[in-house]
């Protein structure tokens, strides 16, 4: 049976940050079902392609999960081509994947996931502070900030704990994190935007954490604590990203970077060099 969908992992911010796979994949795409956090510039990749917004915006759902996989399954059985589900970071953790793979199962279609970046890994790449460390981190935990029903769980189960979706908790992160016997001292690291040309990051102690609220509101966040948020003296340059389209509010000092709207590479080029 050949692949009707496929779900492609766009990365956490720049378009450069999606896979060579995920760029084929967007060159042979009929139809694109894209979620909020993507890269507007990734349109580039597949201009014959009809776009379909399903994003999600933090707390402020434009699209149910029902509905998107019901719109998945009526595209997926009445394209003409191949239906790309392009989902922002890596689509296999917290993108809702199994959701939409169970609705494609039920029909009888068949579909693919091509991996990608995922916003911890991002993160750590953007401050250069690895998750993990010889000697000292061997575990990372990845956990969402908030349950489906509004709740807020954290604990200590991991030499590195990584949190999505924290920007708004982070006062009642920190509560929960000291409660479940993490020392005040232990290193936190906030990075919202990871891998976008205004990503912004702060270092604390966990004590301090809800000092992060302010500079961070409004944006799409990651929280990293232990371990992996620990400096290791690296020299840290601006790196001079692709940008990304969706909206953030304005910086006094921003970081270097191209536009939105413009690729490191050209699209066309690239494309036609993947092997089918």
């Amino acid at each position: 049976m050949s692949v009707r969908v496929s779900f492609v992992s766009a990365g956490p911010g720049a378009a450069d940050l999606i896979t060579l796979r995920g760029v084929q994949r967007l060159s042979q795409a009929a139809v694109v079902l894209f979620d909020a956090l993507t890269d507007p510039a990734l349109r580039a990749f597949a201009p014959q392609a009809t776009w379909v917004d399903v994003g999600k915006r933090g707390f402020d759902h434009a699209a149910k999960q029902s509905d998107i996989n019901a719109l998945l399954v009526q595209y997926a059985q009445t394209a003409t081509g191949l239906v790309v589900r392009l989902k922002g970071g890596d689509a296999s953790v917290f993108g809702r994947l199994e959701e939409e793979l169970e609705a494609l199962a039920q029909a009888g279609i068949a579909s693919e996931v091509v991996p990608g970046v995922t916003a911890a890994s991002a993160a750590a790449a953007e401050t250069q502070r690895p998750l993990t460390r010889r000697g000292s981190g061997r575990t990372v935990a990845l956990t969402t900030a908030m349950t489906r029903e509004g709740d807020l769980h954290a604990g200590k189960t991991a030499d590195t704990e990584v949190f999505y979706m924290a920007g708004r908790q982070l006062p009642a992160l920190r509560r929960r994190l000291l409660a479940a016997g993490w020392p005040a001292e232990t290193p936190a690291l906030v990075v919202s935007r990871a891998g976008c040309a205004d990503a912004l990051h702060s270092s604390h102690a966990l004590a301090d954490l809800a000092d992060a609220q302010a500079l961070h509101a409004g944006r799409p966040t990651v929280v990293t604590v232990g371990v992996g948020a620990q400096e290791v003296g690296a020299v840290v340059a601006k790196p001079v990203h692709a940008g990304c389209g969706f909206p953030t509010p304005p910086q006094e000092n921003p970081r270097p970077h191209l536009t939105s709207r413009a690729l490191p590479f050209p699209a066309s080029t690239l494309a036609r060099a993947l092997p089918p």
